[in-house]
């Protein structure tokens, strides 16, 4: 099972209720795609935290996640959330299995 974590930061002009939107509208778009089994979507609590929001998405493999990057609501998403309001990001990739040989994953 594999993870993936994005943290963001926004531009100066997204307001909470566009964050608010984002967030409604990263659920209901990346649950659509198939190979998506959990999604959580998070505002930051302190505003001392580096981060403004973040995504994680499971997916049972690498190969998974890159099929599930490949589609079209995952596009979408990209272009109409992403690239209009965020301006910096880090993504992490995790294995969750103990014991897995990440090379499998």
């Amino acid at each position: 099972m594999v993870c993936q974590v994005s943290l963001f930061t926004l531009k100066p002009d997204v307001t909470p209720e566009r964050l608010e939107e984002m967030m409604w509208t990263t659920r209901t778009t990346l649950l659509r795609i198939r190979e998506i089994l959990h999604l959580n979507v998070g505002k930051r609590i302190r505003e001392s935290d580096p981060w403004h929001w973040f995504v994680s998405v499971e997916v049972e493999s690498l190969d998974k996640l890159a099929i599930a990057q490949d589609d079209p609501h995952y596009f979408k998403y990209v272009r109409e959330v992403i690239e209009s309001s965020v301006d910096q990001s880090q993504i992490l990739t995790f294995e969750m299995e103990p014991r897995k040989d990440v090379k499998y994953s």
